[in-house]
């Protein structure tokens, strides 16, 4: 009799013990708990020639920055491709594009796979969130894009706790609350330690305005959350966020230092460096003087993990933080060197950071206004591109301007506009 996982899609191994260790692995990853690594370890020890496991141990060593050890790992499913289905074989041919980059040729793989097998999650799951292969594409409407792809599946995955979730973000990012809302809900009563249902959570809370409601229920969310789990410092910034709009600025430094910033947090660079940019500028933002040190020390950090431009959405804060303590000449040489797609953003990005670090604020809005309608193209959530509309807001704040007389010119109501108390920078 043919084995299955536990989304009834049929498995070339004949071993009971490795297809339970298999999908205790593939669960691990998309909640993004730890211990994904040992569970399909534990597959592959019980059948070696497995080689399903061997590309989803590869998508794990991916997702966290381990190049060389998913490059391995994907060689030893490509050798085993022939003793699979007609199902693993374009499985793992499609993640073997993502993990070479080729976002082209792997979403037309993924969609053809899915289009006759569309159960299959890890197949799936690199077009999902901010971070995949839409969220990285810099064409503008990506997310409605998302949303649409989504769409062609709910039939045959209504049922299913992870795709709930991933489909629930798509939602929130155009607007949806209250669809994204249920959809949520739903799937964490399915699956209450998804940390990626957690993450998807907070974003509905955040669009919403709920800050307090929301810092409670992430603070005791994490307490069952271990460290090591892939979403922990990027979760924490979503904490301290809420600290810092509800005012309560220790709680929100204590949670940055302790589980945020660099040398300190564990977590994919991206999200150190992303997260940690973004709340220093969050918090000057509030009325907070500047932390010239800690750029310095995050400006350090993201030249050591990011020493060439990759993706825009990283380069857009490695500039920030150049651009913060001091080393515009860096910054510029970076900004004009990337490639990576919606880099033509980088340039005019880079020279509105530097002028909000002089503190030149008409210059501030002559650069940021016109990006602003497309910002999305930059990749990051709404919630994380918020922080282009707070600046906007506040440097028009400063000129004298009435705010609320910048929507003509195409920049957005920021987030923290939209609630009763704001930062006071912004009020």
């Amino acid at each position: 009799m043919s084995l299955q996982d536990d989304r009834a899609l049929t498995l070339s191994t004949s071993s009971t013990a490795a297809v339970d260790a298999y999908v205790e692995g593939v669960t691990r990853l998309l909640c993004a708990q730890p211990g994904i690594e040992t569970a399909l370890q534990d597959a592959l020890h019980a059948d070696p020639q497995f080689a399903l496991a061997h590309a989803a141990l590869a998508r794990a060593h991916q997702l966290h920055a381990r190049p060389q050890q998913a490059r391995a790992a994907m060689a030893q499913a490509l050798a085993l491709i022939d003793q699979t289905s007609a199902r693993e074989r374009g499985h793992i041919q499609a993640l073997s594009l993502v993990l070479q980059g080729d976002a082209d040729r792997a979403l037309t793989a993924i969609r053809e796979h899915l289009a006759k097998f569309p159960r299959d999650r890890m197949v799936m799951a690199p077009c999902v969130g901010v971070f995949g292969l839409f969220g990285f594409s810099g064409l503008s409407g990506r997310e409605q894009a998302l949303d649409a792809f989504f769409q062609q599946y709910e039939s045959a995955c209504r049922d299913d706790w992870w795709f709930l979730a991933v489909r629930a973000f798509a939602q929130c990012e155009t607007g949806q609350l209250g669809l994204a809302r249920q959809a949520i809900e739903r799937s964490l009563q399915l699956r209450s330690d998804n940390a990626n249902a957690a993450h998807i959570h907070m974003h509905v809370a955040y669009e919403d305005g709920e800050r307090t409601h929301a810092f409670t229920w992430l603070t005791r969310w994490l307490q069952d959350y271990d460290r090591a789990g892939l979403m922990h410092c990027h979760l924490s910034w979503h904490l301290a966020l809420c600290a810092l709009e509800n005012g309560d600025y220790s709680t929100a430094w204590r949670v940055i230092d302790a589980q945020v910033q660099p040398d300190v947090a564990w977590g994919p660079p991206l999200n150190v460096l992303t997260d940690t940019a973004s709340f220093l500028l969050r918090a000057e933002l509030s009325g907070m003087p500047r932390e010239t040190q800690r750029w310095q020390r995050l400006a350090r950090y993201a030249l050591a993990v990011f020493p060439q431009p990759t993706v825009t959405f990283a380069e857009m804060h490695v500039l920030l933080a150049l651009t913060m303590s001091g080393q515009d000449a860096v910054a510029s040489a970076r900004a004009d060197g990337a490639r990576a797609p919606a880099a033509d953003l980088l340039p005019v990005l880079n020279r509105a950071w530097m002028a909000f670090a002089q503190g030149d604020d008409a210059e501030v809005l002559r650069q940021i206004s016109p990006m602003l309608a497309s910002h999305e193209r930059l990749g990051g959530s709404r919630a994380q591109r918020d922080l282009l509309e707070h600046v906007a807001w506040v440097a028009a704040t400063h000129l004298g301007q009435d705010p609320s007389m910048l929507r003509s010119r195409g920049i957005p109501l920021p987030h923290a506009l939209r609630q009763p108390s704001t930062p006071r920078s912004l009020s």
